[in-house]
């Protein structure tokens, strides 16, 4: 079993980030994710948001990897968890891989919380157990497997940058086009009754 564990603090406040991981995916900048569907979504009475959603991966797996688990096929699948708490501010997102279960598990925890010295940043904790069982050389995948999750941690935060600068961009066109449309005259119907 290996353990990965990282933590950043991130130039947007708590509210921003929250907001952009739940739309992460689809993204450019990972186009390995291929799909995401919404399995369950609800508030409890604690006003909670728990979100269970299923992702769909394609990856492009080295040739001796495949050769080592036996297997030809690349595509997996993850579930993850969230809980997004508005009242402490915290949200706390959870990955397991699903595909595959027999030979490894990788289980991801992302913390996201305001930064306590400045609410216009956020820190980031993320962590990975990985566990690779019955297939040689496991300590090694075990480490590979870490490499590619550190590797990959800064191109998730690019990513998240990315969806921010998309957002921002989404809300400046709905506000310019709000705007348009106010200077605009409207057309108006008129309906006459038969």
């Amino acid at each position: 079993m290996k353990i990965w564990i990282s933590e950043h603090v991130l130039d947007n406040p708590w509210e921003t980030f929250t907001t952009a991981a739940m739309q992460k995916y689809p993204n450019l900048m990972n186009p390995s994710v291929v799909g995401v569907d919404v399995l369950d979504r609800h508030i409890y009475h604690s006003r909670k948001l728990h979100s269970h959603r299923l992702l769909s991966t394609e990856w492009g797996l080295p040739s001796i990897v495949k050769s080592l688990i036996g297997v030809a096929r690349t595509k997996t699948y993850m579930q993850e968890d969230s809980v997004v708490d508005p009242v402490e501010k915290r949200m706390g997102l959870k990955s397991t891989n699903i595909s595959f279960t027999n030979m490894d598990s990788i289980d991801e925890r992302h913390i996201y919380k305001p930064h306590p010295q400045d609410p216009e940043k956020t820190i980031l904790t993320k962590e990975a157990i990985i566990t690779v069982k019955g297939v040689s050389l496991s300590s090694y995948l075990e480490g590979l497997m870490a490499s590619t999750i550190s590797s990959n941690a800064s191109k998730g935060r690019e990513t998240m940058e990315w969806v921010i600068h998309k957002l921002n961009a989404e809300i400046e066109e709905l506000t310019a086009s709000a705007r348009g449309s106010i200077r605009t005259p409207m057309a108006v119907a008129v309906f006459v009754e038969k």
